[in-house]
């Protein structure tokens, strides 16, 4: 099973960035971490600043993979244009937020792409990625 982690604008600087709110764990040392515990899915996992390529990546991957991991970052707040990439797709979509977005700034509080997803995760840091893996998993 072939799954795809976008994360959007920031969170490359995760393990450095906020540490108090994020964790000190890296992207990096996650994906090691989930390879092992996740032999039979081939995760990869995609990052950008820019809204438009991250746009780009859903449309290339959406006919190559099983299911999407999203954090789009503070384009989960914003982004019409990800919601609308993202309606294209036919896999599941889980959305993830490593903070608990509904207990931060009231501008976080909405989300355009938990309109297209069937799932959401806040609250967990990484573990969400874990739990977003398991539930794709299962649905294989």
């Amino acid at each position: 099973m072939r799954i795809c982690i976008i994360n959007g604008p920031n969170l490359n600087e995760i393990g450095t960035r906020e540490p108090e709110i994020y964790g000190t764990l890296t992207f990096q040392g996650a994906m090691d971490l989930w390879q092992k515990k996740y032999p039979s899915l081939d995760i990869e996992l995609f990052q950008s600043n820019h809204e438009g390529a991250i746009i780009d990546h859903i449309q290339l991957k959406k006919k190559e993979v099983d299911g999407f991991i999203v954090n789009a970052g503070a384009y989960s707040h914003t982004s019409i244009a990800i919601m609308d990439a993202l309606r294209s797709v036919n896999q599941p979509i889980i959305e993830v937020h490593l903070s608990d977005i509904y207990k931060r700034e009231s501008y976080r509080h909405h989300s355009y792409v938990s309109e297209v997803a069937q799932t959401c995760i806040v609250g967990m840091g990484m573990k969400g990625y874990e739990k977003a893996l398991d539930l794709l998993s299962e649905k294989a």
